[in-house]
């Protein structure tokens, strides 16, 4: 057994314990190693594996989905990059028996949104489809960790956890990791500074009620507030230009859905960072949809807030100090997710 030890200097507001153990190692049973099921070969799935292979971040990828020819072919299309990804991952056509032995399932099947569709308008439709896919998942003696990537991805996410009576912590969704890389590179752009230099979140719902933490944020090391206040001294409107910019943070995936059809690139991009802080066991702080258990004063719901990840999976949500505006408006967030959850019977 490993020996534990009681902290209570870590990034959460209440004791947590620690393992002291070989930090490679998965705790609680969870399978090891760094095969992935990915569920669904639609756009973003196929973007998602694409960015696994040229990465990296795993040995063998097996490829779930109804629809057998195409999804051979990407079968096979994927192999063909392998050989100049500088890596050799072995990608196959899978099925739910891939789930005995898979460390890692991400699952981006479901209907897509459609032109016009708020993302919690999906709910009622792949609530139902994954409740098929996540009977078959644990079926098959699944004990890993279970990555979330459709919409609405919350309620999805809540939804797997109590489908598959699998653990919080090893149950999480993308949550507002996308919104945050692109809110990130829309402020970069403003201040001409790398986006790796900007640091501030998108939490809340992954959709129409998420909101900027700009209480908390800083670029190149100072804090936000104070670079808008000074600002504001020579440009009265720079408020105004913010509240706009987060709007088009907020809705690119509207005007990317009706130039394209889908968003992928990004958001494969995103399921890549959050595969390699599993598999890497980096305790690297990501806006994922995590399970609340009274932070921000909300249980028992998920929703996208900053949170450690690691080998074994969420180990905790990381609260922010959030000022009267940002907690109000989180609020309402988690609201309109618990009454869209209610509204589908999930709760």
């Amino acid at each position: 057994m490993p020996e534990t030890t009681s902290t209570g200097h870590g990034i959460g507001k209440r004791r947590t314990t620690v393992s002291i153990t070989n930090p490679s190692t998965p705790q609680n049973n969870i399978t090891p190693g760094n095969k992935v099921v990915l569920i669904g070969a639609g756009a973003v799935g196929v973007a998602y594996a694409y960015a696994l292979v040229n990465q990296g971040l795993c040995d063998q990828l097996a490829i779930i989905d109804l629809a057998e020819e195409k999804t051979h072919g990407e079968v096979e299309d994927l192999n063909h990059a392998v050989p100049y990804s500088g890596h050799n991952t072995k990608v196959t056509f899978g099925t739910y028996e891939d789930c005995r032995d898979a460390a890692l399932v991400v699952n981006c099947a479901g209907v897509a949104q459609r032109e016009g569709e708020t993302r919690l308008d999906l709910v009622g439709r792949n609530v139902k489809i994954f409740e098929s896919i996540n009977k078959e998942v644990m079926a098959n003696g699944f004990n890993g960790i279970y990555l979330v990537a459709t919409n609405p991805v919350d309620i999805l996410t809540y939804a797997t956890q109590k489908q598959t009576g699998l653990p919080a912590s090893q149950v999480l969704g993308s949550g507002t990791v996308l919104d945050t890389a692109r809110w990130r590179y829309n402020l970069s752009q403003k201040y001409n500074v790398s986006a790796s230099s900007v640091h501030s979140y998108i939490i809340g719902e992954h959709g129409d009620t998420e909101l900027p933490v700009i209480s908390t944020g800083s670029i190149a090391g100072i804090a936000l507030r104070n670079r808008l206040a000074e600002e504001a001294e020579t440009n009265p409107d720079v408020y105004k230009e913010v509240d706009e910019m987060f709007v088009a943070t907020r809705d690119a995936a509207y005007h990317i859905i009706q130039a394209k059809g889908s968003t992928d690139f990004g958001i494969g991009s995103c399921l890549a960072r959050i595969t390699r802080a599993v598999f890497a066991n980096e305790d690297v702080v990501l806006p994922i949809s995590a399970k609340l258990d009274g932070q921000y004063g909300h249980n028992d719901i998920y929703i996208g807030t900053p949170a450690v990840v690691n080998r074994n999976g969420v180990r905790e949500a990381v609260e922010l100090r959030l000022n009267d505006e940002e907690k109000e408006k989180f609020d309402h967030s988690a609201t309109t997710l618990r009454k869209v959850m209610e509204d589908a019977g999930l709760v």
